[in-house]
């Protein structure tokens, strides 16, 4: 039984039927009252005050064979916008998007952001970006960076593969803008995507692998990020003591052997070629048959196996997405992983692609955002589909 003050009980109940709706709706008000254990009396006067703040709208009713025909309830997803930014190493994504995660635009720049330019750089885009858009009765509610390095307490503390350690992104972007800056680990954002829009599993651990590697972690539902915020940096395991030293000041961790440009400089290696080739060249000689680029898949799989099957042993989670540019170019790769993975592996975990590929950091950055301004956790939009539009830039 919830015990507390009157106005903390209504607070509490009017985000649970503001969360039905959300995951659940449309829904009318008897449903709601059923779903959630609460008097018909509570679910109507709760509701009002969603209908008059424009938090939830009335869309119609539902199709029944017997008596009146209840009212459906919708979120008003289309009351304000979330800004979502993935900071690469050299090149920036923005996703618009609604309050649900839909109606997505994205726009790419090729840029290498530096600690003299970067903050400059990102408020030009913003700037840009919400003087372009029509006005809506919330706005802009949130803007989310996925960083490409560890992040605690909403500071960036380490990057390894740019230079953006303890900029104040957050204090600077919400003084210019007066909007709620996030920032999170890219790998833990496109955790909570997988989670949020396409698998809702209790258990579950997304590994990305670009310029860096990293694994966002979620535990009985919840983000682990750990003390320091440094949990899932994947990346810096440790696979071949005293190996390839790595800008994190450890030698033979599983980012130097499996990243992008460490898979491409093996691949260079094997041709015994000056210039470098590309994630084309490769794939293009891995399905020509080409002894160099089978050698490389042979290394990208071996490594990456390695590293999966210690996350399986540490966490033993129901589900876990690789999100890579060879095995979305190479799915064939999945299996050859799995085929060096134990039985027993395979008989309690999925072993999958990622069908959100680079739209996940942008999404996971979507879903912090809704979750901090309607003050709900708990979100599932697995019955949402994003159209989402591309603008190279």
């Amino acid at each position: 039984m919830i015990t507390g003050s009157r106005e903390l009980i209504r607070e509490m109940n009017r985000k649970l039927v503001l969360e039905a709706i959300i995951n659940d709706g449309p829904l009318s008000r008897a449903s709601i009252s059923k779903k959630l254990g609460l008097t018909k009396a509570t679910i109507s006067a709760i509701v009002q005050e969603l209908l008059d703040t424009h938090f939830v709208q009335e869309i119609g009713s539902d199709d029944t064979s017997y008596g009146r025909k209840p009212i459906l309830l919708d979120f008003c997803r289309q009351n304000g916008y979330i800004l979502a930014l993935d900071l690469g190493v050299d090149s920036i994504s923005l996703m618009i998007c609604d309050l649900v995660g839909r109606n997505c635009r994205v726009s790419q720049h090729s840029y290498h952001l530096e600690r003299d330019n970067a903050l400059d750089f990102l408020s030009n885009i913003l700037h840009d970006t919400l003087d372009s858009l029509p006005e809506t009765l919330f706005g802009v509610v949130g803007i989310s960076l996925g960083i490409h390095g560890t992040v605690l307490n909403n500071q960036i503390t380490f990057t390894p593969n740019y230079q953006l350690a303890n900029i104040p992104f957050a204090e600077k972007l919400q003084e210019l803008f007066h909007i709620p800056v996030f920032l999170e680990n890219e790998a833990n954002l496109a955790a909570l995507a997988e989670k949020t829009f396409i698998e809702n599993h209790k258990n579950l651990i997304q590994i990305s692998v670009h310029s860096g590697v990293g694994a966002g972690i979620i535990l009985e539902h919840n983000l682990y990020t750990g003390t320091c915020g440094t949990a899932g940096e994947f990346g810096h395991m440790i696979v071949e003591p005293d190996g390839i030293p790595c800008p994190c000041g450890n030698h033979g961790c599983l980012e130097r052997y499996i990243s992008d440009p460490a898979i491409l400089a093996y691949f260079q290696n094997k041709l015994q070629i000056d210039t470098s080739p590309t994630m084309d060249d490769l794939v293009a000689a891995y399905n020509h048959h080409k002894p160099a680029a089978e050698e490389t898949i042979r290394h990208f799989v071996k490594y990456l196996s390695c590293g999966i099957n210690n996350l399986w042993n540490l966490f033993s989670p129901e589900s876990i997405i690789i999100n890579s540019q060879l095995t979305s170019y190479l799915p064939e790769i999945i299996p050859m992983i799995a085929d060096s993975l134990s039985t027993r592996f395979s008989a309690t975990t999925q072993l999958k692609i990622s069908s959100l590929q680079d739209t996940a950091v942008l999404l996971g950055g979507v879903r912090i955002c809704i979750s901090n301004f309607l003050g709900i956790e708990k979100l599932c939009f697995l019955s949402f589909r994003s159209f989402i539009h591309i603008d190279l830039n």
